[in-house]
């Protein structure tokens, strides 16, 4: 809250004016008393002058309390109306009579009042040529009607003002320094003029019709002034062409004139007509009611019954009644009002901004509103809005992955212990076995969060989509079942591309299952390769597709379709068309977020009761594809090897520490726990620690991993290191850990998975 002169009590109660009055008076009833107390009067005379005393006391505190309440209640109010600018965008001030400022809100002390203290008029003279005219002239009407408004046209742009009469002695101002100028960009000339047509302003057309801003328009008009209908001569290069002249708005003294160029005139009778204007404009009364539109505004909106059609029926969009938003604008003085709304339209999706302004026309008060095309502003919002919306959600996917990922790795690490200790005859082992697989399934939904946040750790590989689809063309057939018959098309040229085949296999099952979902009673999924070579860049669904070569697979089934208002949020997580417990929504936006992280693109194409496109492109690799023989996969085999050493493990989660520390023991080696970074690092002081391996949390409260561990090598360059994370291995940063003899286990983790990859290290 900004107060621009702070409140001044003599100036507002008296309190300042009386002061010295209210001391005399105070001082001659003390005088009064001292002279009765002492008895320096005889004792007749003593009460009196008593009495005379004690009766100016009490009327001095009167009036001191009088004064001092006044004075709270008038600051009181100034803190009320202090706190009422303080709502308005506008720079607005409330002063008394004499232009000194009582009251200013933040825009008008950011603009306008650059210094405390200052007159009104002051502030003004970098806004106004002649600021305490302008003031008079406002105030002197706001005194006569108690309100008026005007637009200020000076130094190239106009700005309207507005003065309200709040007392005898207060007014409050409001100042629209960035009000918008509509006419700034229209493609006709455009002149705001004054009293006896002095060109105040004038648009770029018209700067580049006459070659500079005219300085008035009586050299060029008929004798009567510059009206509706008549018609200029302007001298263009060596010639002159008649220009007719249209008002588009009038606010006290000053006019907003189009000029509009006659191609065959011969005399006052040929003029242009309303339909004819080049700027998109409606006429209608203050209830929404179109009587008259012109060719501009038809195409942009669409088909207009003069005196049938309401505003309220085309557009919608405004989040209040549009009812509300014409009558203020209809009323005395109102400024222009814009506002973005929606067209009603089956067709396509259009937005526009109106502009509205008030005119009389015959008497009646009317509505000018002025249409612009504002559906690609609108587009470009939209898509920085679902941005920021995937980016924030994704930012709380990953943190959400990593806290789950703590705690799936305590839970099935405990029952990793715990199945030692039962073999498969206990009847307590089938219930642990079933702790265990819900656990790798929250481990997967985790997943499935981290690949829509694009943060999981990709293997890419040299792929052959023919091969990668035939390995799992049997898991997709036992996928969709009976009713749904899967068919392949292949081009027989089909490149390689570059990517991890398990996140690659994950995206063909999910486009599968999803296109079985949508036909309940049965049909055909077909999924198709091909190559594709794009020779320019292509634009579609926010996604630019820069040129190149890639690899097309398509998933299409004949299903229900998707509406055409959900297209657009089917890649968003969480959102499902099925019915609870029956989906959990990240299906398609985990495919989203592999397809992007691989650095390609997905596009979806749907008809309502027709069927579905799901569309992948995949960048063509230029990498030669290299046959490796995969390594066996011991994550779920029980190792029985046993190792020896002494292990440092720093983790901060404590049900993580204690799975980690027991199933190490277990396997033979020596464990030294550390919470935190500083305590690790504290036990590594005493020199005559042995430590083989140390294994560590990347993320950790106060120091991080990789830095203790950098910290540590000073001294000890041969331990080699284990790095643990609920996150991937984004979490290192762009560099990475670079760190030597190092590497990444992520969580979830079993106690194969911790025993193996310390064992790896010892060895």
């Amino acid at each position: 809250m900004s107060i621009q002169s702070e409140f001044n009590p003599s100036r507002s109660s008296g309190w300042g004016i009386d002061r010295g009055r209210y001391a005399s008076l105070a001082l001659i009833a003390i005088l009064l008393s001292v002279l009765s107390f002492f008895n320096v009067l005889p004792p007749r005379l003593s009460a009196g002058v008593a009495a005379v005393g004690l009766s100016f006391l009490v009327v001095v505190v009167f009036a001191l309390a009088r004064a001092w309440i006044l004075n709270q209640i008038e600051a009181q109010t100034y803190a009320a109306m202090t706190g009422f600018l303080e709502q308005e965008t506008d720079a607005c001030v409330i002063s008394d009579a004499t232009g000194e400022v009582l009251v200013a809100n933040a825009q008008a002390n950011a603009r306008l009042i650059r210094n405390a203290g200052t007159r009104l008029d002051e502030s003004l003279r970098t806004v106004f040529a002649n600021p305490s005219a302008v003031l008079l002239r406002l105030q002197s009407r706001a005194l006569k009607r108690g309100f008026w408004e005007e637009d200020v046209v000076t130094r190239g742009q106009t700005i309207p003002v507005s003065v309200s009469k709040l007392g005898e002695n207060r007014f409050c101002w409001r100042f629209r320094i960035d009000a918008p100028q509509i006419w700034r960009s229209v493609k006709r000339p455009v002149l705001t003029v004054g009293r006896n047509d002095v060109v105040l302003d004038a648009n770029d057309a018209a700067i580049e019709l006459f070659g500079q801003i005219p300085t008035c328009l009586k050299p060029m008009v008929q004798a009567g002034g510059a009206v509706d209908g008549s018609i200029i001569q302007i001298k263009t290069g060596e010639t002159e062409a008649p220009f007719t002249v249209t008002t588009l708005r009038h606010s006290g003294i000053v006019r907003e004139l189009l000029l509009t160029p006659l191609q065959h005139a011969e005399g006052p009778q040929h003029t242009t007509s309303f339909a004819d204007l080049p700027v998109a404009i409606m006429c209608m009364s203050p209830d929404g009611d179109v009587s008259e539109a012109n060719h501009l505004a038809v195409e942009l909106v669409g088909e207009i019954q003069p005196g049938r059609t309401n505003i309220e029926s085309m557009m919608q969009g405004l989040g209040y009644p549009i009812r509300d938003w014409l009558a203020s604008a209809a009323e005395q003085g109102a400024a222009p009002r814009s506002e973005f709304l929606r067209l009603v339209r089956k067709d396509k999706e259009v937005f526009v901004q109106v502009t509205l302004s008030r005119i009389l026309r015959d008497g009646q008060v009317c509505l000018i509103a002025v249409l612009n095309d504002a559906t690609e502003l609108k587009t470009m919002e939209a898509q920085f809005v679902q941005g920021q919306k995937m980016q924030a959600v994704g930012q709380l996917a990953g943190g959400v992955a990593h806290d789950f990922n703590n705690l799936l790795t305590a839970i099935s690490g405990h029952c990793d212990l715990l199945l030692l200790r039962h073999d498969q005859d206990d009847p307590n082992y089938g219930d642990l076995v079933q702790i265990n697989q819900n656990a790798n399934r929250a481990a997967a939904l985790v997943s499935q969060l981290l690949a829509f946040s694009r943060k999981q750790t990709l293997r890419p590989e040299v792929l052959d989509l023919r091969d990668t689809i035939s390995d799992l063309i049997h898991l997709l057939n036992r996928l969709v079942g009976e009713k749904v018959r899967l068919t392949l098309s292949h081009d027989p040229v089909l490149k390689s591309v570059c990517a991890d085949k398990r996140q690659l296999e994950q995206v063909l099952m999910n486009l599968v299952v999803n296109a079985r979902d949508a036909m309940p009673e049965g049909g055909e999924i077909r999924i198709e390769t091909e190559v594709v070579t794009l020779d320019q860049s292509i634009t579609r669904d926010r996604a630019t597709v820069q040129p190149g070569e890639y690899v097309t697979v398509k998933v299409i089934d004949s299903g229900i379709g998707i509406p055409a208002d959900k297209l657009q949020k089917v890649f968003e997580p969480f959102y499902t068309t099925k019915r609870t417990g029956e989906g959990t929504g990240l299906g398609l936006s985990t495919v989203y977020g592999i397809v992007k992280q691989t650095g390609g693109f997905i596009f979806v194409d749907s008809v309502q009761d027709r069927g579905t496109e799901f569309t992948v492109l995949l960048p063509v690799s230029s990498r030669v594809q290299e046959s490796e023989p995969e390594a066996p996969d011991t994550s779920e085999v029980q190792s029985s090897r046993l190792g020896e050493g002494v292990v440092l493990l720093v983790e901060d989660e404590a049900p993580v520490r204690a799975f980690a520390t027991r199933a190490l023991r277990l396997k033979g080696y020596t464990v030294l726990e550390a919470e935190s970074a500083e305590d690790a690092l504290q036990l590594l002081d005493d020199p005559n620690l042995l430590v083989d391996v140390f294994v560590t949390d990347v993320v950790m409260p106060g120091m991080d991993g990789p830095t203790w561990v950098r910290e540590a090598m000073k001294t000890r360059p041969n331990v080699r290191v284990v790095f643990m994370s609920g996150y991937t291995e984004g979490a290192f940063g762009e560099s990475g850990p670079q760190i030597e003899n190092s590497t990444f286990l992520p969580k979830p983790f079993s106690l194969t998975q911790l025993t193996e990859a310390v064992f790896q290290q010892m060895n």
